[in-house]
């Protein structure tokens, strides 16, 4: 396995002093007032076209999905059109401090997981885009979902700024917070259910915090055995996965025949190879479960047409489920701005990064390249279809309660960043006023402007017939 360091080369050995004034020194050359900056480029691509060089990569009849859900509202549009924002970033200042990103840093991405040790966490959910680059990029792509969502929700332009203001500072806070922590204290920092309560939950109103305590106990529900549950029944003796078409759809009614087999022996082969990328102690525990059926499956909305599989395994007997994802992993978003990094696979650079950002990741999180797709070789990430996820409901929340989430969004984001980059120099960039803050903003609006437009240019490509939309 290749070993990235996304920190720039020499910050992790210098004296705090030195990572310091590296840091208050960029302010020069960048001041923190000029990430407010945004303004679209003469040579800005079609937003169109860069969402259909996307999908012409993708699974063909599952891409009228993927624009059926993004033409929804903005803010579903802002979920799929990473890859836009990716080249729009690449013309905004940058401090030159890099770390790794999530490169999809929107608010929805912030969720509730389960720990190895079956703990409730607070984390970061989703990598697919992951790279080490400017850490601007991922405060700015979070400041931004926090406007649209607001919008969405008809918040005033006063309260939109207080909710951005509020995470951009709590990100802010928490960096130097982590900047004056010594290496361990950092790597082993995790934000439990308990904790959140404490530090964020209390100080919303008595419905927020009803939603709270709801969204933890649903999560409680959402594991192998409510997937296994909800996702198969028995066929002739035996469990299989239930069709749901066009959103799960099993090998058996994709194909038939000897294509179905020899897509079945890629995917066998596919679960059985990435266990050699597991520690050997979940190696083990994976090897005493078998494969008995798998299917199709449609994820996200960026995601829609990405070639996404369900595997059921079983163990012990019938009754004892391990439902894995295998998802194919392509070239990240932000490759082209910022480097392709130092991966052999892209399934590699995806585990990789969730690794790095992660307090704490799936057991069964692995990564295998895998030939016989489409006479291709296409790389796969793998992990368990549900282990206790609980996601926020935006459209649902007031003013006061948005906040609140904001801030624990910044929070968790900078606790990331500080794990992958120069936490120091980040720290110092920021320094103790809200200049920074009040920059983001203002972006943010800026962008939530223009991802407006960029919304109704595919609403208007779907009504010219341009592309084609399913609802799903």
């Amino acid at each position: 396995m290749t070993v990235n360091h996304p920190a720039d080369g020499g910050s992790r050995h210098r004296t705090p002093q030195e990572r310091a004034a590296r840091g208050k020194a960029a302010r020069s050359s960048v001041p923190r007032s000029s990430q407010a900056e945004f303004a679209p480029s003469e040579k800005r691509p079609d937003p169109v076209d860069i969402i259909e060089a996307q999908s012409a990569t993708r699974v063909p009849e599952l891409v009228p999905i993927r624009y059926g859900r993004m033409t929804e509202s903005p803010f579903r549009f802002y979920r799929g059109a990473a890859a836009i924002m990716a080249g729009d970033l690449a013309d905004t200042p940058r401090s030159g401090i890099r770390t790794q990103l999530c490169g999809d840093a929107h608010l929805l991405n912030f969720r509730l997981l389960a720990s190895p040790e079956r703990r409730m966490m607070f984390d970061i959910n989703d990598f697919d885009e992951t790279l080490p680059g400017p850490w601007e990029w991922d405060v700015k792509r979070l400041s931004t979902s926090f406007v649209i969502a607001g919008r969405a929700n008809g918040f005033s332009t006063r309260e939109r700024a207080d909710v951005v203001q509020s995470t951009v500072r709590s990100y802010r806070a928490w960096m130097r917070h982590f900047a004056g922590m010594a290496n361990l204290p950092v790597w082993y920092a995790q934000f439990e259910k308990e904790w959140v309560e404490e530090q964020f939950v209390q100080e919303v109103g008595a419905r927020a915090r009803d939603r709270w305590s709801r969204s933890v106990a649903k999560a409680h529900t959402r594991d192998s055995i409510q997937a296994f549950d909800k996702l198969t029944h028995i066929v002739d003796g035996k469990r299989r996965i239930a069709p749901d078409p066009p959103l799960i759809t099993p090998l058996h009614e994709l194909l038939q025949g000897v294509e179905r087999g020899a897509l079945e022996k890629v995917i066998r082969r596919l679960i059985d190879r990435y266990g050699r990328t597991l520690q050997s102690d979940r190696r083990f525990l994976l090897e005493q479960y078998r494969v008995v059926d798998m299917a199709r499956k449609v994820v996200g909305v960026g995601s829609v047409g990405t070639r996404c599989w369900i595997v059921l395994l079983l163990g012990r007997d019938d009754m004892d489920p391990l439902l894995l994802q295998a998802k194919e992993a392509d070239k990240s978003v932000l490759e082209p701005f910022a480097g392709s990094g130092d991966y052999r696979t892209q399934g590699e650079r995806v585990v990789s990064g969730q690794r790095l950002m992660q307090a704490t990741s799936d057991i069964f999180l692995g990564w295998e390249r895998a030939d016989g797709f489409d006479g291709r070789r296409r790389d796969f990430y793998v992990r368990q279809l549900r282990d206790w996820k609980g996601i926020a409901e935006p459209e649902s929340m007031v003013p006061t309660g948005m906040r609140a989430f904001g801030e624990l969004c910044g929070a968790t984001l900078a606790r990331a960043h500080a794990r992958s980059g120069d936490r120091i120099a980040i720290a110092a960039y920021l320094g103790g006023g809200d200049v920074f803050d009040r920059a983001l903003v203002t972006f943010a609006e800026r962008y939530a402007d223009q991802n407006e437009k960029d919304h109704q240019a595919l609403v208007d490509a779907v009504r010219t017939g341009r592309v084609t939309a399913e609802a799903a």
